[in-house]
């Protein structure tokens, strides 16, 4: 059974110190100062206050990013509609010259 998770070790051993630090301080408990020292509880709640401001902004960035998505997507469109168009103008006027040429050529003979 040991030799079976030596493997598993070794591919887990360089994030064991990341895991255990990270996740020890959370089962460890806190001191009874900690707990009530009304600076610390005015600190949380403050942070606490940013971290729903910024939720709150990010919520609005969101919004606007998908209004400029549409936006640049609706852009896009026009622009393959006007290129096509533009195709369209350049291969008449290819026609256009090539006949005039081949007119030209024509009546010199």
């Amino acid at each position: 059974m040991a030799l079976q998770l030596i493997p598993l070790i070794k591919v887990l051993g360089p994030y064991l110190t990341t895991i255990a630090t990270s996740a020890i301080p959370a089962f460890t408990a806190k001191s009874a100062a900690a707990k009530t020292d009304p600076l610390l509880v005015q600190q949380i709640s403050e942070l606490q206050d940013a971290v729903t401001k910024n939720a709150q902004s990010l919520h609005v960035l969101a919004e606007q990013l998908q209004k400029v998505i549409a936006s640049a997507e609706l852009a896009s469109a026009v622009a393959e509609r006007q290129i096509a168009t533009y195709k369209l103008l350049v291969i008449g006027s290819a026609i256009t010259s090539v006949a005039a040429i081949t007119l030209a050529a024509l009546s010199l003979l």
